[in-house]
């Protein structure tokens, strides 16, 4: 008798044991959702996290009044104010992008974004889809305040308007910025340092661009081979979209592998197994 009274005990302590166990159980995972939007109030939540958002429309604003202001009547065209708009984006856009990912590091948050998020590349993948959204968001307003511009320009001059850019160029240009945000948040994934990221950046759009624009320019063997070294050169085919081939997509490709997956690659490698203080 004493015997089976224990066993019912033990079965009664056992069932109390898992019924604890269940109640302790890990919560659900945070949802992806969640972490995106955290990511992207974290972008709007400092003073100079928004100021550096609205500068997109500030210099797109500027850019178009400049261009209504300086530029001759025959050239009030879209394609004038998208070039002009576009080149205030190619700088602001990457930065963002950059300042995306190393903010965890240079404002030492990191530590407390990888203890409430343990796994890593939730984290950073939700950075890139928050980078990714806020370009294509900035770039159709740009591309918008453009064509209002068009449309004041053309009725300042006394002129009808222009539309000379083809939709598919529109895509190839809407690309070209987002594969200019790509290459930012390599750079910030690959050197997790604001600074260094972003003379980074300048140095491979603007100092090593210029180098081979005059190596191709003075050099015949470097002229035929541009193309499938040269990323910011096949890069800049996307602005024309309609007219690449399959060998420009097949440059585009080779070219990206090589200056942008390859180094993302390598950093993320570095972003997931580092240590983190």
């Amino acid at each position: 008798m004493t015997t089976l009274t224990l066993e019912h005990e033990h079965e009664n302590e056992r069932a109390h044991r898992d019924d604890l166990l269940v109640a302790r159980s890990a919560p659900a995972p945070i949802p992806m959702s969640r972490i995106v939007a955290v990511e992207l109030r974290k972008s709007f939540d400092t003073r100079s996290g928004f100021w550096l958002l609205a500068s997109v429309g500030i210099l797109a604003t500027l850019a178009t009044a400049a261009t209504i202001l300086f530029a001759p009547d025959s050239e009030i065209t879209y394609m004038t104010f998208g070039t002009a708009i576009g080149v205030p984006m190619a700088i602001i856009l990457p930065v963002i992008a950059i300042l995306s990912v190393t903010s965890e590091w240079s404002q030492r948050t990191g530590l407390t974004s990888f203890t409430l998020v343990p796994h890593r590349a939730r984290v950073v993948n939700a950075k890139l889809a928050v980078a990714v959204g806020v370009g294509v968001v900035s770039m159709l307003l740009a591309l918008g305040i453009g064509a209002l511009g068009n449309l004041l320009g053309a009725a300042i001059v006394g002129v009808d308007p222009v539309w000379d850019v083809a939709a598919a160029d529109l895509v190839g240009l809407l690309l070209f910025q987002i594969v200019n945000m790509l290459i930012g948040f390599m750079l910030g994934v690959l050197f997790r340092n604001s600074a260094g990221a972003i003379v980074g950046y300048f140095v491979y759009s603007f100092v090593l661009g210029t180098l081979t624009e005059v190596l191709s320019a003075t050099q015949d063997w470097f002229e035929r081979i541009q193309p499938w070294i040269d990323f910011n050169y096949t890069q800049g085919s996307l602005t024309e979209m309609s007219a690449m081939t399959a060998e420009n997509w097949a440059q585009l490709g080779v070219t990206g592998l090589v200056w942008l997956v390859l180094p993302l690659a390598v950093g993320l490698r570095a972003v997931l197994r580092s240590e983190v203080k």
